[in-house]
């Protein structure tokens, strides 16, 4: 599987800050972006779900509530955010599962999922971690499944780099699209370039073939 021994940058860029993370985003105004990743996804019932980095469950959650009858799981290698995501859905009522680990080393067998999720959480990562994430979400995806991916497309600046370092920003260069690309997802294409309060964000897809070996790339 994994080690959960490994460093990661935590849901809220440090531990003591977590309890903030829910009202921060709300704050900034990461419901709409969230929503649009959701809705460009077309949930499907029956649909296996990955939310990829889920943080608190927020986008997780909202999946299920747009599709009830989708099987969505969500992955972190955050202990006390999914312990958050957890309770979040508890009281919602619904059923969500909850895993720890890591995108570059993804516990589950191939073809696992129609639809992977990410929001605001590649550019967490370095450049090799990054590129080992999409391949292992292309491993992952069904033959004729998609991965959707909301991040920023530029740097903030002023103000907005304040609060998105609070938020663990990463200057990401070059955009989202190229570095999708740059992984081998050949076909990554952006649809959409929602705006919030600290700064642009670009929301990329990517398909695996509907007839495709266990990377993802057609045979």
């Amino acid at each position: 599987m994994h080690s959960h021994a490994r460093s990661f940058v935590p849901a809220a860029g440090a531990d003591w800050l977590l309890p903030l993370y829910d009202p921060f985003n709300r704050l900034i105004g990461a419901a709409r972006p969230k929503a649009a990743l959701v809705d460009a996804a077309a949930i499907r019932a029956g649909d296996r779900v990955l939310d990829l980095g889920c943080g608190t469950g927020d986008v997780a959650l909202l999946a299920k509530q747009r599709q009830p009858r989708a099987r969505v799981t969500g992955l972190d290698p955050d202990p006390k955010a999914l312990a958050r995501a957890r309770a979040k859905t508890a009281r919602a009522g619904v059923e969500i599962a909850f895993e720890q680990g890591f995108g570059d080393a993804l516990p589950f067998p191939d073809a696992s999922f129609e639809r992977v999720l990410s929001a605001l959480m590649l550019h967490h990562l370095t450049p090799e971690v990054e590129r080992a994430t999409l391949r292992e979400v292309m491993r992952v995806l069904a033959p004729g499944g998609t991965l959707h991916v909301l991040d920023f497309s530029t740097p903030p600046a002023g103000l907005s780099q304040v609060l998105a370092r609070f938020h663990g920003h990463a200057h990401a260069a070059p955009p989202l699209l190229e570095r999708m690309r740059a992984a081998g997802l050949a076909d990554a294409r952006e649809i959409a370039t929602p705006r919030f309060r600290i700064g642009t964000l670009s929301l990329c897809a990517s398909a695996r073939a509907a007839q495709s070996g266990p990377s993802g790339a057609p045979v």
